[in-house]
Formats: structure tokens, sequence, C-alpha cells
């Protein structure tokens, strides 16, 4: 138990006490103060007490309050009754020495697990279209789910890291048609691939001007495919399985038709095949194969989700481009009509990212050629600081990436101010002449602050894993950076009686700081 845990434990079996065999109340809160003459943590457990005891809040929080001393022992300073019956409580040094002694017995685990139940987690996401380089919106979608699958495993889970790649179709072709062009020397086809790195795909090729388009598209994709590779190797994402489009047309298609005819989810209508997608919740049925016999893209979809369904694992998630939103509910609802659990398949939108430069917009179009790619993007402002502009606003919120702020190496900019402190705490680190060590000091209001932002990073990491939600890292990184920054300026380290302990804030502070940057995919630093 986190002393945290600890603490709610001793509210509780003091509330029970009150009770004596009553029936049990809803469970009580155990909040932070939004003010400091608060306490340091607040509970309304009395006031849930109340109807159960037939007696006044402020009555019970005074019983409540005896109780929780004798629990607590020298660990708590004081209790305050406030309002109409919340109980205060103020809580002593030999308790925050306690929890720092905690953070550090730990160490790499501290903040870890609790999932329940644990589950095996097939996280999708980039999956663009290998018919050009990763630019900067699929770095959006890269970073975010690189790190919803580092929160995930944090949180206890068993998670594998999937591309999905659309080698198989009219793009396909359309790409290969490209290819061939510039080989020959022609212009590309109408709505193909004009841009240059096309050209070097030609020139990578030996008989691209010759030999069949189907061929030109699968060896040109092969070798976009290891361009996305290595540029997402560089920006700190691994993939474990790039799946192929292609190959759900070897049997798998057919597979799932089967599958939805004997559920007895589809039929033919004017030639065509529909699958029930209205009896799952869809607006309308949807059409899997056309009259002429082609498979539309919906159908390669289903299929994929159902070779995913059978692969066994508890949840798939999806991470999706800005222009899929209209698909999510046909998604789920295939989903169910092959017989999964619609809430197993989490569908996650990702909003544009527009890149900003000297004031304007920077295009990032694959079929005019000009391009942002994710390696132009690490080039200029390099991926830690990439990676924080592109996580630290919510998925689901569009963002503006400006580069010039980007580029700026102060502290100003968040990233840096974070990862300064982590390194400002190597430096103190390298300059004491004494270990770290739980002594008994009189603490200073900044060394209780920077103690409890340290003990919320297991329940932060929890919610960011929960809700998808690497954004509140970045916000707790900075938040725990600040508090640290603050603890620094009020109370000298090296050289005084109390070096000792404050080293030991100080280690606890710079491992939590360096789980908090790494589930973000940001490197922490021991110097800068």
């Amino acid at each position: 138990m986190t002393p945290l845990d600890e603490l709610r434990a001793a509210v509780e079996a003091a509330a029970s006490d009150l009770r004596d065999g009553g029936a049990a109340p809803p469970r009580p809160t155990l909040e932070r103060p939004k003010q400091a003459g608060f306490g340091d943590y607040s509970t309304n457990a009395a006031m849930l007490l109340a109807p159960v005891l037939q007696a006044p809040p402020r009555e019970i929080a005074e019983r409540l309050g005896r109780g929780l001393r004798e629990r607590l022992g020298d660990r708590v300073d004081r209790v305050e009754v406030a309002g109409p019956g919340f109980l205060n409580v103020f809580l002593a040094d030999p308790w925050y020495r306690d929890a720092v002694e905690h953070v550090l017995s730990q160490g790499d685990d501290f903040g870890c697990g609790g999932a329940d139940p644990s589950e095996h987690v097939l996280v999708e996401f980039v999956s663009a279209n290998p018919t050009g380089p990763v630019h900067v919106g699929h770095a959006r979608n890269a970073a975010y789910g690189d790190s919803v699958a580092r929160l995930l495993e944090h949180r206890g889970h068993r998670v594998a890291r999937e591309y999905y790649v659309n080698d198989y179709g009219s793009q396909a072709r359309l790409f290969g048609a490209s290819i061939q062009a510039r080989a020959r020397g022609e212009a590309v086809p109408e709505g193909g691939y004009p841009g240059d790195y096309v050209a070097e795909l030609a020139a990578g090729i030996p008989d691209a001007a010759t030999a069949p388009v189907e061929e030109v598209a699968r060896r040109g994709i092969e070798l976009m495919l290891e361009r996305v590779a290595a540029s997402l190797e560089r920006f700190r994402v691994r993939i474990d399985t790039w799946f192929s489009e292609r190959s759900l047309h070897e049997g798998l298609v057919e597979h799932a038709f089967e599958l939805l005819e004997g559920q007895g989810n589809t039929y033919r209508h004017e030639g065509a095949l529909w699958l029930r997608t209205s009896r799952f919740g869809d607006d309308k049925d949807r059409v899997i194969e056309r009259t002429s016999g082609e498979h539309t893209y919906f159908a390669s979809d289903i299929a994929y989700h159902e070779e995913k369904r059978e692969r066994g694992f508890d949840r798939l998630i999806d991470v999706w481009g800005a222009d899929h939103h209209g698909y999510v509910q046909r998604m789920k609802a295939a989903f169910g009509a092959l017989g999964g659990d619609p809430d197993r398949l989490e569908l996650l939108i990702m909003q544009f990212v527009h890149l900003i430069e000297r004031g304007s917009r920077a295009s990032m179009s694959k079929r005019a050629g000009e391009f942002v790619t994710l390696d132009d993007l690490i080039a200029e402002i390099g991926v830690d600081v990439a990676r924080w502009y592109l996580l630290a606003r919510s998925h689901d919120t569009a963002i503006d990436l400006d580069l010039d702020q980007a580029r700026d190496e102060s502290r100003e900019n968040p990233v840096h101010y974070v990862r300064y402190a982590h390194a400002r705490i190597a430096s103190i680190r390298r300059d004491a002449s004494s270990e770290p060590a739980i002594e008994a000091t009189v603490l200073h209001p900044s060394e209780r602050e920077l103690v409890k932002r340290l003990l919320v990073f297991g329940a932060e990491a929890a919610e960011a894993a929960d809700r998808r939600a690497p954004h509140r890292i970045a916000a707790y990184a900075l938040e725990l950076a600040q508090a640290f920054t603050a603890f620094y300026r009020d109370c000298r380290v090296l050289g005084v009686p109390e070096e000792r302990f404050r080293l030991a804030l100080c280690v606890a502070t710079q491992r939590v700081i360096a789980r908090s940057l790494d589930l973000l995919g940001i490197e922490a630093p021991e110097t800068m």
C-alpha cells in the first residue's frame, strides 16, 4: 500500500469503528484541499456517516478525528473540523519521511501496476498508407499510440504494437504506376504521386520501367516501409508486427464473410453483398462486396478485425486519423456482427496537427509532393521536443505546433524545464559528499509539497492509462518539476544538517521525473 492508501485505510477504519456494525455509507473522499490552511488532506467521511449515526456531521467529525489521531500517532500533527463537517488532516514530519522512504523502497516499481484485470492488448497505430514518408500528422499518431502502449504496460497490461500496411487495391496500383512513370521519364498518371521520393524509388528498382505494375508497386511499398520503419525507430517508436492488407485477400476476407453469413448477418440486394450493421447500432446497412464481385475497403477492415479477434487479444485499440470519425459506429457494429464485444474495441480518433513557422502553416500533401516529414521534424527540433509538443495536448484536440517556440532551448520551453530539473538533480548528486538517507529533520513547506506531488504519480499514471491520455503525464511531469524548483529555491541541499534527507528526496524526485518522461518516450538527461 502507498502512504496515501494507508491514510485512506486509517480514515475508513476510524469511520468503521464509529459505525459499530451499522450500514456502510459510500466510500469517503480523501482529497487535497484547494487552500493550504485547510490541511494536507480532507475527508467527507463524517457527513456520510451522519444519516447512519443520526447525529450532526460536525459532532461525528470530532469523534472521527479522535479515532484518526489514535491510529496515526505521531504521524498526524492535528485534525480540524471545517464547514458542514469536513475533517481536515494536518500530517506531521514522520508521515512525510515515511512517504519518501516508501517511494525509494519501491525503486522502478513505484507507481506501477494496478491493472485489474490485466489484459492482453493490441494497439494498432500509425498505419499510414505506404505511398509516402511519415509526415507530421502521422507523427502525432505515432507518438500517441506509442505512449498509450507504454502507459498500458506501466499499468500492468501485456501490449503488442501493430502497423496495418495498406498494400492492396487502387492506391497501391496507382503508386506502382507513379513509380513506373518516373522510371520511364513520363508524367505520373492523374491522381498519382509526384514527389521526388517517387523518383528515388524508381531509381532503386532496376526494372521499374518494364516490370508489371503490380510488381513495381509491391517493391516500391517494401522500400517505403523500410524508410517508415527507420523513421519510427528514430522517433523511439517500436512496431512489433507489420500486418499486410494483401494477406487478408488470401482467404481471410472469405472467412469473415462465412462467419457473418452463418450468423445471418449478410444478404444480397441488387447483386451486392450487404452487412446488417443496422442490427448493431449503425444508422444503415453497409455494402461489403460490390456487384462486380470486388470487395469494399470495409470488407478488408472487417476481416482484419476478425483476424485480430481470433489471435486472442482481450482488447483492441485502433488509433485513427481525424478523417475516420464517421467510420467508428459502422466498425463497432461490424465487430458486434462478428460476435465480438464492441466495448472491447476502442477506436481513438486523432485530431489534426498544424505545423506553424513564422506565423504560417506548412502543407503536408502526399499527392502534391509537398511534405514536412517526421524526419524533417526530428532534424528541426529533435525527438524529445517533438514528442512533448505532440503529446502535451489531448489527442481529440487539434494542435498548432509552433516550430519557433519549439526551438527555444531555454527553461521557458516546458519540455526543457522538466528535463533541466532531472539534470539539476543529477548534478546535485555528483557534488554530494554524503549518501541519501531518511533521517529525522524538520521539513520545510516546499519539501512537504514536493512529497505530496511524488505520491500522486501512481494515481496519475493509472488515470492516464485508463483514459488513454498521455497528456496527463506531461502535465504531471511539469507540475512535479515546478515543485522541485520551488524546493530547490527554498531548501539548500548540500552542506546543511538536512543534507542526507534532502538528497533522498532529490533521488525520489529524479526517479519519478525520469519515469514520467519515459512514459512519453522522452529521454531524461544527466547534463544539459
